[in-house]
């Protein structure tokens, strides 16, 4: 029998597709599917089949680590699509998958990226999606005529008004504005027509946007960062929150405060949904599954994995660490609020070494790790998911495309078998199958308003 409540899931891809630092070298991977549309094709239709709610591709716009090329040779992640490119082609031949990718606000215009979600949710009829992030890689910057990075609190500053000028362009117009009258010659109703006029601290918009309201209202926006700004802003304007735990209790709580925070701002917790992580190693077995991911961890130098976790850490120099004791104690920096912490918090609860937590980083980042038979890992989902660690999952392929066919032919099946995952779309928009409400126009949330 189903349940009322069901999973949601979303699969990551980033750069060559592949999440494992290694991913591209096995022998069954796409090493180029970075720039392969036929590989992207194969990987969303995959996931169509499956009933999965969305394909997320996030995005890093500079190169991180050019400074080495001799290192920075070793990984993939230098030769990919933008990413709202691809998921407008991608739009074309699927139906119901949602298409979500990250736009910067530290290096975007609000005006250009409202524009291109517009454009995006009507190309494929109400599916599109923003990962709103402020940007945290120094090397971003260095591209966008600066000589340094924005420090972490001014970019969520600038992040907060960003988005509130965005989801204004998109409420230029009524969602009824658009008449298209011939014996009229009126094209529109001007009365339903709303300029913006913004001036604020950072931008000054003046609208309207050239795009009539999208399909979904506001197409999804979705968020991830564990700093509390970032959970502020989620809390206030997004529909899905990517969350990086790695154990249930940690889930618990981080889900149980951030649900907590969305009623000062006039929303019910079921209006947002939170989507860990999840690095899935998935086998007939549990032999198999770990025959799998000792296969992958097999393939990673371990400089590329040390430059991945300096990476994280925000640049710092590990050369000065034994590798094989104990995981040194990082704290926060500009860059990244929350990985520092994260990291130490993993070696501490596995008894890492920063050795094996720089392959841990290789493998998942700080994401949490699900390693065995469909059971097993369904269990482990089912887990987090009944006790409101996650209303979902944001999947991590290992390698592509068997991370995503295992997951579809194995895990699926038994998720809807035990009634927690759909058999068929509940309907045609990213709202409609993620369950959170479509955003009245802002004219009609101001008439709520004076008639309270």
């Amino acid at each position: 029998m189903a349940l009322a409540r069901q999973m949601k899931i979303a699969v990551f891809m980033g750069g060559d597709c592949n999440y494992h630092a290694a991913g591209w070298r096995h022998p069954k991977a796409y090493a180029d599917a970075g720039l392969n549309f036929k590989h992207w094709s194969e990987f969303i239709r995959t996931m169509e089949r499956g009933k999965l709610d969305m394909l997320f591709v996030a995005d890093v716009i500079g190169v991180p680590g050019a400074d080495d090329p001799e290192r920075l040779s070793q990984t993939p992640r230098v030769a990919k699509f933008e990413p709202f490119t691809v998921l407008s082609a991608l739009s074309t031949i699927t139906t119901h998958i949602g298409l979500v990718a990250t736009a910067a606000t530290t290096y975007n215009a609000p005006y250009t990226v409202a524009r291109i979600l517009a454009s995006l949710d009507y190309l494929s009829g109400g599916r599109a999606g923003w990962n709103l992030v402020t940007g945290g890689n120094r090397e971003d910057a260095f591209n966008f005529s600066m000589d340094a990075h924005t420090a972490h609190a001014d970019r969520y500053v600038r992040a907060e008004e960003f988005v509130d000028v965005v989801r204004g362009l998109w409420d230029s117009y009524e969602d009824d504005a658009f008449i298209r009258d011939k014996a009229s010659g009126r094209f529109f109703h001007p009365e339903k027509m709303h300029v913006l006029n913004h001036k604020g601290k950072s931008f000054s918009v003046k609208g309207p946007l050239s795009v009539a309201r999208p399909p979904q209202g506001h197409p999804v926006i979705v968020q991830a960062g564990a700093s509390e700004p970032s959970k502020e802003l989620t809390a206030r304007v997004a529909d899905v929150m990517f969350m990086s735990q790695f154990s249930l209790k940690e889930a618990q709580k981080f889900y149980a405060d951030v649900k907590s925070r969305l009623s000062k701002y006039g929303r019910s917790p079921d209006d947002l949904k939170l989507m860990p992580g999840a690095f899935i190693c998935v086998g007939r077995t549990s032999s198999e599954a770990d025959e799998k991911f000792a296969e992958l961890e097999s393939l990673v130098p371990l400089n590329v994995a040390l430059a991945r976790l300096s990476h994280k850490l925000g640049g710092v120099d590990l050369s000065q660490y034994p590798l094989d004791e104990a995981f040194p104690d990082f704290t926060g920096n500009i860059a990244r609020m929350s990985a520092p912490e994260s990291y130490t918090r993993i070696a501490r609860a596995e008894n890492l070494t920063l050795r094996q937590t720089a392959l841990r980083a290789a493998t998942s980042n700080h994401h949490w790790v699900v390693k065995g038979s469909v059971k097993q890992v369904a269990d482990q989902l089912e887990d987090w998911f009944i006790n409101r660690g996650a209303d979902g999952f944001n999947l991590l392929p290992p390698c592509v495309p068997g991370g995503i066919d295992d997951f579809v032919d194995l895990v699926v099946p038994e998720l809807q078998r035990r009634g927690i995952f759909r058999k068929e779309y509940e309907g045609t928009t990213l709202r409609e199958n993620l369950g959170v409400s479509r955003p009245p126009h802002r004219s009609q949330r101001e008439r709520g308003f004076a008639n309270a």
